[in-house]
């Protein structure tokens, strides 16, 4: 939208359009007037000709301006200027024609003349009017390419008609009619929503924003300065319309009394009421969209600003080894630990991004927790030892990070929507006590003292709930960390039979969680309380001082505009907790923010150079991990020569350090680094691989270029595989679609590194997961093939022998020390002939053609399911249930007493101005007309009438205000408690249904559901839950209430009132019904496109390394930038939606109120009754106008219920209804396969196909063949993860498709080629169950990591991030040795071990669990030398089996060099 005045330079806006006019054509237009000018120019000059024959000076000055004006301007654009000049013209040419309207003063025909003059000049103003409403607020110069045209079918391909609209298309709202067409007829899909408008587009708010400098609030106020300027006029404006309300109330009260004699002054100021609300709608039409703009352009800055941060941030570690822990305790005590060595892989950053987990006290119940808390007055205690670093200064967790994103962004840009209010409440409170000043006098005083000891209360308890709040907070990041790492483990955990323990631990932190919230909630409760008593004894303190001190009489045209004062005044109170409040969060939020904004860039190191050549050398280069002060990496001097140079060592020696060195990831603490400053093309131990098809992923943003990339598949042996897939290369691979082995996942990630046109190539450890076969073809297609010659290729392996031959250097790493050798004087066993020759072999197979063309375009990938039109009761019963009948029972029968009590008070108001004497003699034929309606057959009439009379003793009727809002305060917060019962057992009973669904569906789920949808869910949709919804349920209860009573009192008075009434509200319904259907859909496709948001984080996080390896932040930055405009797209036009049913709502109750005003003024009652009615009418506006976008927003909101409930429906896996007995399986069990068939999903082919076999118990069995064959499903199989379409699998002579599921995990190991790790001890990683002594746990550590000095105290970071992926796969062994289970299933457990750790392994293996029936799926033979079976799959199926001796072992393993 361009702004809608001509502005000087220091007022040009953050984001303006660039003009993309031919400079020639520019003159030539600037030459004359627009014709919209020219007939401006004409009318005004007309207009001012009639004004001087009238002899009327001001809007003769008026139209000379509107002329000069026109003259020098040549307006182009809608002008607010002209607008404003039109509409004071107009009001002014009414005014005086209504002046006029006495013809007794006139000749007839001279007065007909000044007539017919007048209506000439107003129609000029109507006509001026609506040609200033009518010009476009864009330039027209300007190109509309691109976009869609006001009223035309709404498309995603073009941008938003707000960039071509007129002024009264804009103040009207009524641009969104075409999406509302669509939205009725039906569900709205992403490709009927348009883009974003020009301004509100990220890529140029980034841009912009990235160059202002400062802190973050001096930023997003700089950028967002003008719409905060413009929101603080406008809510002055508002201000002054919303506060003339009870002048003009006065005024028609008073002219009421005299309707015996006219009724010209009563309807007067009926219709200035009315145009005083017009005004203030229109104004609220402008208020919503600019705060709207402040608000969705903060928090975008804010979203793209935190994730370019988390690209360019440093990777610090957060788990401290010894020495780094005891430094400052103790200098005598050694340290053991080895140092961090490895990123190794996979989730390479979240290394770094986890929170800290510490076990809880014992149970206590909720109510004992509470209280000893709130007792305490302090933060709760999590246990936790103490640290050198504070949480608050501790590197930002993936929890954090997702709930900074989430949560503190909108915390912040919230205050930029609500900015009005900063204005609005405490001018509006100061505005009141003047009006009140102005109506009693300095009465009011007594009522302003006690507003003051009410926000000195205030004060002391918002000091309690700031403190608080950091509390909660706190726990909300430790509860999303755990969820976040919960879900990323979940497979892993539930093949162990681990989840319930993780599970309880997760409610354990929710708990804590909700139980600050509850204390939160109820320190502001307190200060509500507080402020609503303190608002209810203003009016009563006032009046008491008015009556019983001043001895005044309070009279109906004093007693209830005064009393709409005051609750205006309360109305403000009430609020002002609530804004000191989240102006508190807010703070708290900020501080947050650039904490995370303030952690330390990864920038070059000053001993760093960055060279234009392809040179990468070490010079006496000395490294430790971040934030870490032990080095890890030794006085290293090594030139990387173009061609392969290859390091090894043993498991944990420092390789991966090495490359993560290269990669600029370590502090350099001595030396020099040389690197070029250009990409990198890096392969992790661990592949990351992003949710995405494999072909998107192998090109990585890369242009495609066909040739080579077939080059790479077939280097990297991945053409067979793809043309076994039903979608070839346009599979979905990561977080969701088809499940890739191991080694195709190695291999893709290898691809994405070969294809790329890095010079430098950086390979961790990519053939550890392959067989014999494609090793050989991938060594000598892709590192000795044309796609890596003249690059500088580091290969990490264990390998050695099979690549040596092609090495131009190799390095040993011993103990962060390194050794180099040229390719040919390194002195291992030699590499046999048959190795030689099947890699020349390899080399010279052909490409078949069929399979290089296996790639089919289709969809694959599951989108996230949308419910379509409103959300059905059934949720909302779900929602009812969770938090308990009784409770909401409660809760409207507290609500119902509210606003009886309000009922109340207005009758008591009524009755008490009418029982003075002398007021009774003025009006008695009035009231005893009123009392033929209401007095007469009311018994609350006759309770007052027992009253003395006011003017003689007035503290009974004083008393009974009191009494009456005293109970209104405790009616109020009694509701509020219940509400807060409501919330939190409704949160906490539903999130741990949500959670044990989660835990328990079928692991097809997790293959089809990417994380981030899933945390999506689990975070922002449970936040919902957990936020206003139990509020705006008791403000729909309210509303209800107060329209059901005041259709009650409006039918005691006269039916024709309630004719009206009900009709007035089937209109409202009406066009609520409108507006409906497309909010939810907008609302519906604003809560899945979170999701994609909330992976792009996460997948951020875990891939950061490899992301600036090849530095593709910029692209990043770019997908991050788009689905932020999805995101906020869905949110701004549901806003837009929002503003215009707001504009049309209070337009109608603009309207129904004048009306309603005007049957009062007709009805002849009393004036007590008629002021108690048009308060009643009043109300009952309201509450339909607010019952309606009540009820709108909680719909809206009840999405996120509905988005939670369909996880309450996951189907389950089943739990099995065998029992087995304790002691299987036994040792003796046999291992059955019966023509087994198993596919993952429906629609793909079988990944096991007719497969039979026994392996007797206590056997040792070894499963072997090519990647992708099969063994990795089998040995899955084998925990039941998946149901065979046909055949079964026994063990010990039971079906385990019926055998209890959690028994058959929790007694059968298996060992992941990668396994999980766990923040916190070895110990607990170990046995996290804690089924074990620590004897037997030291025994095991001692046994299989006993070269590693670990100890059971030795922390873990989360995921094993400190660890190479050999010290990972060790404490796996470790874990399967002391289980010591009956059956031990190992997938490529050893891949990652150097090979003579990996022989010392097979032997304790061997040793100590002789007596299991131990399956390993490997490729080296020093698993099959063991065996005394053997296996060979190929395509799903077996080719051979039986010994070892029998069984090519050759060809599907990798030779050992021994």
């Amino acid at each position: 939208m361009i702004s809608l005045l001509r502005q000087p330079r220091w007022m040009k806006p953050f984001i303006e359009e660039p003009s993309e006019v031919n400079d020639e054509t520019v003159p030539e237009k600037k030459q004359g007037l627009p014709w919209v000018a020219i007939l401006l120019f004409v009318l005004a000059i007309i207009g001012f000709v009639l004004q001087a024959l009238l002899k009327l000076a001001s809007p003769s000055i008026l139209l000379a301006i509107a002329a000069f004006h026109l003259i020098l301007v040549r307006p182009r654009t809608a002008s607010i200027f002209l607008l404003l000049i039109y509409t004071t013209l107009f009001v002014l040419q009414v005014s005086t024609l209504a002046s006029t309207l006495e013809p007794d003063i006139w000749d007839s025909g001279i007065y007909n003349l000044v007539i017919a003059i007048h209506v000439i000049n107003i129609s000029i103003s109507l006509i001026s009017i609506a040609a200033v409403v009518n010009l476009p607020l864009r330039d027209p110069s300007l190109s509309r390419e691109g976009i869609c045209q006001p009223f035309s079918p709404p498309t995603a391909e073009l941008r938003s008609p707000e960039d071509s609209l007129t002024l009264w298309q804009w103040m009207t709202v009524s641009w969104m009619s075409s999406l509302i067409s669509v939205g009725k007829t039906r569900q709205l899909n992403e490709d009927d929503v348009w883009f974003l408008g020009y301004e509100f587009q990220h890529r140029h708010l980034h841009d912009a924003f990235r160059e202002l400098h400062g802190t973050v609030v001096r930023r997003l106020l700089r950028a967002n300065w003008v719409d905060l300027a413009l929101l603080t006029v406008l809510a002055i404006l508002e201000l002054a319309a919303n506060y003339s309300a009870p002048i003009l109330l006065q005024q028609l009260l008073k002219a009421m009394a005299n309707l015996r004699f006219e009724k010209k002054p009563a309807i007067s100021f009926a219709v200035l009421i009315l145009v005083v609300r017009l005004v203030a709608a229109q104004s609220a039409v402008f208020s919503l969209w600019f705060g709207r703009r402040a608000y969705e352009r903060s928090r975008g800055e804010m979203i793209t600003m935190l994730y370019e941060k988390t690209l360019n941030r440093k990777i610090v570690a957060t788990i401290k080894d010894k020495t780094e822990n005891q430094i400052d305790e103790t200098q005598n005590e050694d340290s053991d630990r080895d140092m961090p060595s490895s990123e190794d892989g996979g989730d390479e950053s979240s290394r770094l991004l986890n929170g800290h987990t510490s076990k809880t006290n014992e149970k206590q119940s909720f109510l004992s927790k509470i209280l000893k808390k709130t007792r305490a007055g302090l933060p709760f205690s999590c246990n936790k030892k103490s640290t050198p670093v504070t949480e608050d200064n501790a590197p930002a967790s993936m929890g954090k990070i997702l709930n900074l994103m989430r949560g503190d962004v909108y915390e912040v840009s919230q205050r930029f929507w609500e900015f009005q209010t900063l204005i609005n409440k405490p001018l509006g409170m100061i505005l009141s006590l003047c009006l009140v000043w102005n109506l009693l006098g300095p009465s009011c005083l007594l009522g302003v003292a006690v507003v003051v000891i009410a926000q000195i209360l205030n004060g002391i308890f918002a000091s309690i709930l700031v403190k608080k709040e950091r509390l909660r907070r706190k726990a909300t990041d430790v509860k999303l960390q755990q969820v976040s790492a919960y879900v990323e483990a979940i497979r892993h955990l539930r093949w162990y039979g681990w989840h319930p323990v993780w599970l309880e631990r997760i409610l354990e932190a929710r708990q804590s969680e909700l139980d600050l919230k509850v204390i939160t909630y109820l320190w502001t409760n307190a200060i509500r309380f507080v402020n609503i008593l303190g608002s209810g004894l203003l009016p009563v303190a006032a009046f008491y001082g008015f009556t019983a001190l001043a001895g005044h009489e309070l009279r109906i045209d004093i007693a209830f505009p005064a009393l709409q004062l005051f609750n205006m005044l309360q109305s403000d109170l009430r609020e002002i907790p609530g804004l000191i409040t989240v102006l508190l969060n807010a703070s708290v939020a900020v501080g947050r923010i650039e904490a995370f904004m303030k952690e330390p860039n990864k920038t070059a190191d000053d001993n760093s150079a960055s060279t234009f050549a392809d040179v990468l050398e070490l010079r006496a280069a000395t490294f430790a991990w971040p934030g870490l002060s032990k080095n890890v990496l030794h006085n290293l001097t090594i030139s990387f020569p173009p061609g392969l140079t290859i390091v090894f060592g043993q498991v944990a020696a420092g390789k991966s350090a090495l490359l993560q060195a290269l990669l600029g990831e370590l502090d350099l603490h001595d030396g020099e680094l040389i690197k070029p400053d250009a990409p990198i093309g890096y392969c992790a131990q661990a592949p990351w691989l992003q949710s995405m098809s494999i072909r998107d992923n192998i090109l990585f943003s890369s242009p495609y270029d066909d040739v080579r990339y077939k080059q790479t598949l077939e280097a990297c042996a991945l053409t067979a595989d793809l043309a076994n897939f039903k979608h070839g290369d346009l599979s979905s691979i990561g977080e969701n679609g088809i499940g890739l082995s191991g080694g195709q996942k190695a291999r893709v990630a290898l691809a994405r590194a070969i294809y790329s046109r890095a010079k430098i190539l950086l390979l961790d450890d990519p053939l550890s997961a392959l067989d014999q076969q494609t090793a050989e073809s991938i060594v000598a297609k892709c590192f000795g093939g044309d796609l890596v010659k003249g690059r500088t290729v580091v290969l990490v392996t264990h390998r050695t022998d099979l690549c040596k031959g092609l090495a131009e250097q190799l390095v040993e790493i011993t103990d962060g020390t390194a050794q180099t050798s040229q390719g040919d004087s390194l002195h291992l066993s030699p590499t046999n002939s048959h190795t030689a020759q099947t890699l020349q072999d390899a080399k010279m197979v052909k490409v078949d053609e069929a399979q290089e063309s296996a790639a089919v375009p289709d969809k694959f990938e599951d989108e996230e399911h949308r419910e379509h039109g409103g959300v059905k009761a059934a949720v909302y019963w779900q929602y009812i249930k969770a938090g308990r009948l009784k409770w909401w029972f409660l809760v409207i029968l507290s609500a119902a007493t509210f606003r009886l009590l309000m009922v109340a008070e207005s009758w008591l108001f009524k009755e008490w101005g009418e029982a003075y004497k002398e007021v009774e003699q003025v009006f008695s034929l009035q009231i005893l007309h009123a009392d033929s309606y209401v007095a007469s057959s009311s018994p609350v009439s006759r309770l007052f009438a027992r009253f003395p009379d006011p003017g003689v003793n007035v503290y009974p009727w004083l008393i009974a205000f009191f009494a009456l809002i005293i109970v209104e305060s405790l009616a109020l917060l009694v509701s509020q408690i219940f509400m807060l019962v409501i919330t939190y057992t409704a949160g906490k009973g539903m999130f741990k249904d949500i959670m044990d669904k989660v835990s328990h569906t079928t692991f097809h789920y997790y293959d089809v559901v990417p994380i981030g949808r899933l945390m999506n869910r689990l975070t922002s949709d449970v936040a919902t839950i957990d936020g206003n919804i139990s509020d705006q349920f008791l403000q729909v209860a309210w509303q209800a209430i107060a329209w059901v009573t005041s259709i009650a009192v409006i039918a005691g008075v006269t039916p024709l009132f309630l004719v009206f009434s009900i009709a007035l509200t089937l209109l409202f319904v009406f066009i609520f019904m409108q507006f409906l259907p497309t909010s939810q859909s907008l609302r519906r496709l604003e809560m899945v496109s979170l999701s994609p948001l909330m992976s792009n984080f996460g997948a951020l996080l875990n891939g950061l390394t490899t992301v600036r390896a090849f530095c593709a932040q910029s692209r990043f930055q770019d997908r991050v930038i788009a689905v932020t405009d999805a995101f906020q797209g869905m949110d701004h036009f549901y806003w837009s939606l929002q503003a215009w049913l707001m504009y049309r709502f209070d337009i109608l109750s603009a309207c129904s109120t004048f009306i309603l005003t005007v049957l009062a003024i007709n009805s002849g009652l009393s004036p007590g009754l008629t002021a108690f009615v048009l308060a009643s009418a009043s109300r009952f506006v309201v509450a339909v106008h607010a019952l309606c976008k009540q009820y709108g927003q909680l719909q809206l909101n009840f999405v996120s219920v509905e988005r939670v409930v369909e996880l309450l429906h996951l189907e389950q896996e089943p739990a099995g209804e065998i029992d087995p007995p304790a002691y299987w399986p036994s040792y003796d069990s046999d291992v059955v396969f019966e023509k087994v068939t198993i596919r993952y999903a429906p629609h793909l082919d079988p990944a096991l196909s007719d497969v039979s076999f026994t392996l007797k118990g206590g056997s040792n069995t070894a499963v072997i063949g090519r990647t992708g064959s099969g063994k990795s499903t089998l040995a899955l199989s084998l925990l039941a993860t998946m149901t065979p379409g046909s055949g079964r699998i026994l063990i010990g002579g039971i079906d385990i498709a019926k055998v209890n599921k959690q028994a058959l995990r929790n007694r059968i190991t298996f060992l992941a080629q990668d396994p999980v790790l766990f923040p916190g001890s070895l110990r607990h990683n170990l046995d996290p169950t804690e089924q074990h002594a620590d004897d037997e746990c030291e025994t095991v550590i001692a046994r299989v990591c006993g070269s590693y000095n670990w100890t059971l105290q030795t922390q873990i970071d989360t995921g094993g991030k400190n660890l190479s992926q050999g010290q990972r796969q060790l404490v796996g062994l470790a874990r399967a040795v002391l289980r010591r289970s009956a059956i031990v299933i190992m997938d490529e457990a050893t891949a990652s071990i150097d090979k003579d750790t990996a022989w010392e392994i097979q032997r304790v293996l061997r040793e100590e669990m002789k007596q299991s029936t131990v399956i390993t799926i490997a490729h080296r033979p020093s698993a099959v030398r063991g065996a005394n079976y053997c296996l060979a799959l190929g395509n799903g199926k077996i080719i051979d089996q039986g010994s070892p001796e029998d069984v090519d072992v050759a060809r599907s393993t990798v030779p050992d060099t021994i």
